[in-house]
């Protein structure tokens, strides 16, 4: 998505960046990870495909993607790059033509050292808010395989409920509401997210 390819958005335990090119080689060394494809229902690619996949996101109108930095590690030394400080990623997609108020957000920690910290909650409650501010966005759903228990729990804990079981594809979907207190909620969340100018490289 273009719309937010010159952003960067500053949180306290993560920093969301639009995907460039430049994190194209640590992404595809993640996706090496048997676990990480299963956990995500992804296919195998070669380096080529995968910067071609980050082209055609970035042109792609329905579909916005951040790259998840450490915001310690990021912040430690100036000069460090973004590539050394990549925790994971998060997603919306803008699929359902018949209903462009949703969302279906995912997120990936691919780092190891960095699971467990807080990282994906910050970042799904980072990318929701810019869904509600600037996508005009009022619900929002995950999908998440079955056997995902960590990830099923931390969107429940987003106030996200269950709305369908797929045994064909091992899968289970939530989903929130942006009600009024729901979106004051994530609002208040997301008060100390800070919106900069991003250059790449």
């Amino acid at each position: 998505m273009r719309l937010n390819q010159n952003i960067l958005l500053m949180g306290k335990k993560v920093v969301l960046v639009p995907y460039t090119a430049q994190h194209v080689p640590r992404y595809h060394e993640w996706m090496k990870s048997e676990e990480l494809r299963r956990l995500t229902a992804s296919e195998p690619l070669t380096l080529e495909q995968e910067y071609a996949m980050q082209h055609s996101w970035r042109e792609d109108a329905d579909k916005c993607t951040f790259i998840v930095l450490d915001a310690e590690k990021w912040l430690a030394q100036p000069g460090t790059t973004e590539e050394s400080c990549m925790a994971g990623d998060v997603n919306l997609f803008l699929t359902d033509l018949e209903d462009p108020s949703l969302g279906e957000v995912e997120v990936m920690i691919a780092e190891p050292t960095c699971r467990g910290k807080g990282f994906g909650t910050e970042a799904v409650l980072m990318m929701m808010s810019y869904g509600v501010t600037k996508l005009g966005l009022s619900k929002f759903e995950a999908k998440i395989g079955q056997g995902n228990e960590p990830s099923i729990r931390m969107f429940q804990k987003l106030h996200f409920k269950q709305v369908a079981v797929s045994s064909v594809f091992q899968e289970v979907t939530l989903r929130v509401m942006m009600s009024e207190p729901e979106r004051q909620w994530l609002l208040e969340q997301t008060s100390h997210v800070e919106e900069k100018p991003y250059r790449d490289g």
